[in-house]
């Protein structure tokens, strides 16, 4: 169950659980309307965040005798906390009781009472302001009429960001931009008010109890404080290995690309603001700081960034590099990255990291993210900009040591299933998409046509191979394409048939979980199986595919003496590779 879609009922269940063991903290909730259901809502989203509030619910529409009477329950309660909930509804009909003369005081009127409360009581204050109602007296000809509604509700959101800018102690909850985010009738039902005062929606509860509870920890020094980030198809659109500088989509025009840009100018806020930023990219380093140096509608640049990691290593152990090196809690990092599987290993492996779970489409990201408040802070200075550099020199003086635990079992939990075919028609177009696109996991980087591809299928000198992975978060599709020449041997100095790897090339979207070594059982199951007695497999090397270089090696292949780039492997004796890949 996450913390970030839990329903009102999710909520009423964890305020009744047990909480004695977690940290308390004393909460007094104060309201003009009826705020059981939120006191419940905030007791509840504490224990999920590992909180206890020792909550004192004022009695219904008592605000201003608690806080104006020295005597009262409140004072007595001496919270840490106070949140303060006088709604909109409260106000208008406060408004409508007045003379028109008088309305267009309305939000002073307001704000004095505030600024009241805040002189008397103790200890930190949360305000919620005021979504607005359009009583559409004067419609949009309102915002002209200093004595309209819709005149007075904005003119107070704006004195109550004023005495809170005046107030060290003060911070608003922004109910406002809950409703403009999920809308009035998302937020409020007419029938539950009529009936019951309680101005929330059942619907919207979790989300302000979330946002309130955003600020509460982050007042007991619990926020964000670090962002890192994937790459491909995260920042930009494409593979920068495999599409070059030019083919990545950025930009402001029309098209995918802007979606990517305008997330770069989020990012970049969050850096100004500081928030540090780190990269965590299955990349050559090289390949992966080139849209960074290069790319002209790039906008974060690797001034940007404090800690710069893209290697072929899991970004479960890069994660904890990067944690080493700023040296701050796992709990105060979030990561984004568009792929499901690498989300998922690093929420399994590293505990209150914080993974959003990122829309499938790249144009939803950003309000996806607005959505979730991440970066909530209770404090902002012009120093928090020096931040970057400052861990930029850090990183320097950490060692690169990686650390992983238990990828064997993880592994083993995805129940990873792999399709291995031929070169069918359906499969042709995206297999010569393959071999036109593939750099880095390349090892020959052959370019193959669609009917080239067919011509190979139907060539019996040749066997072929696509393999499919899919595990318990989805299908990854068509991953790796293996081509083989079946030869006597005698033409690369054997003594018996062997197949010759003329292409071996795969996504490297699925390192690091063993397809490398289920196509190798698979190629030499075939060989042993068809009466071939090696396996040849060469390297080319190109610009972008030195990631491979020692694949070959790796896999427990022989170099050649009469080459510099092709290796062998004897398939008698040849025992299977360990995988947690079952075949279909």
């Amino acid at each position: 169950m996450s913390k970030n879609n839990l329903s009102f009922k999710d909520l009423k269940k964890l305020s009744k659980q047990d909480s004695t063991a977690l940290q308390q903290i004393k909460v007094a909730l104060l309201g003009d309307s009826a705020t059981q259901l939120l006191a419940t809502s905030l007791q509840g989203i504490a224990v999920a965040r590992n909180y206890a509030l020792d909550l004192f619910e004022a009695e219904y529409n008592q605000v201003e005798r608690q806080v104006l009477d020295p005597t009262s329950e409140l004072h007595s309660f001496n919270a840490q906390i106070t949140v303060i909930f006088q709604s909109t509804h409260k106000f208008l009909t406060a408004f409508e009781a007045m003379a028109p003369q008088e309305r267009t005081m309305a939000a002073e009127k307001r704000i004095e009472f505030l600024k009241d409360a805040v002189s008397l009581l103790q200890g930190k204050i949360i305000i919620y302001n005021y979504p607005e109602i359009d009583d559409a007296v004067f419609g949009s000809y309102g915002n002209k009429v200093e004595t309209s509604f819709v005149y007075q509700t904005r003119k107070l959101n704006f004195l109550l960001m004023q005495l809170a800018q005046e107030n060290p102690n003060v911070f608003i909850c922004d109910l406002a931009t809950i409703q403009n985010k999920f809308g009035r009738d998302f937020c409020f039902d007419s029938s539950v008010y009529t009936s019951t005062e309680m101005v929330l929606s059942l619907d919207v509860l979790p989300i302000i109890a979330a946002r309130t509870m955003d600020i509460i920890a982050s007042l007991q020094g619990k926020f964000k404080k670090c962002l890192i980030m994937d790459l491909d198809n995260t920042l930009w659109g494409g593979v920068i290995g495999d599409d070059g500088l030019e083919g990545i989509q950025l930009g402001h025009g029309l098209g995918i690309g802007k979606a990517f840009t305008e997330l770069q100018l989020w990012i970049k806020q969050l850096k100004e603001r500081g928030i540090i930023l780190a990269v965590c990219s299955k990349n050559n380093e090289q390949t992966a700081k080139e849209p960074f140096e290069k790319h002209p509608e790039m906008v974060l640049k690797l001034d940007d960034i404090a800690v710069f990691i893209a290697n072929w290593e899991t970004k479960v152990s890069n994660i904890m590099q990067i944690q080493s090196i700023l040296n701050i809690s796992f709990d105060s990092m979030v990561f984004i990255d568009d792929n499901p599987f690498e989300r998922n290993i690093v929420r399994e492996n590293i505990q209150g990291i914080t993974v959003p779970e990122l829309p499938e489409d790249p144009a939803d990201y950003l309000e996806y993210l607005y959505s979730l408040n991440l970066f909530e802070t209770t404090s902002y200075s012009s120093n928090d900009k020096d931040r970057t550099k400052q861990y930029q020199v850090e990183a320097k003086r950490v060692s690169e040591r990686q650390h992983f635990h238990n990828e064997d079992e993880f592994l083993q939990s995805l129940n990873m299933i792999s399709e291995v075919e031929g070169f069918t028609k359906f499969l042709i177009p995206r297999i010569a998409q393959l071999t036109q696109r593939s750099n880095q996991f390349n090892l020959r980087t052959i370019r193959y046509t669609e009917q080239e591809i067919t011509d190979l299928e139907a060539n019996n000198e040749y066997k072929n191979f696509a393999f499919s992975l899919e595990d318990k978060f989805g299908d990854n599709g068509m991953i790796c394409v293996i081509v083989m020449k079946k030869t006597d041997g005698k033409e690369f100095g054997l003594d018996a048939p062997a197949l010759f790897i003329d292409e071996w090339l795969m996504s490297c979207r699925v390192l690091k979980r063993g397809m490398e070594h289920f196509t190798l059982n698979t190629l030499a199951d075939y060989a042993k199986e068809n009466g071939f007695k090696y396996l040849i497999g060469e390297h080319i090397p190109t610009q972008k595919n030195s990631m491979v270089k020692d694949h070959y090696v790796n896999l427990g292949f022989s170099k050649m003496q009469d080459s510099e780039n092709r290796f062998v492997l004897a398939i008698d004796g040849y025992e299977n590779k360990k995988v947690f890949i079952q075949k279909a």
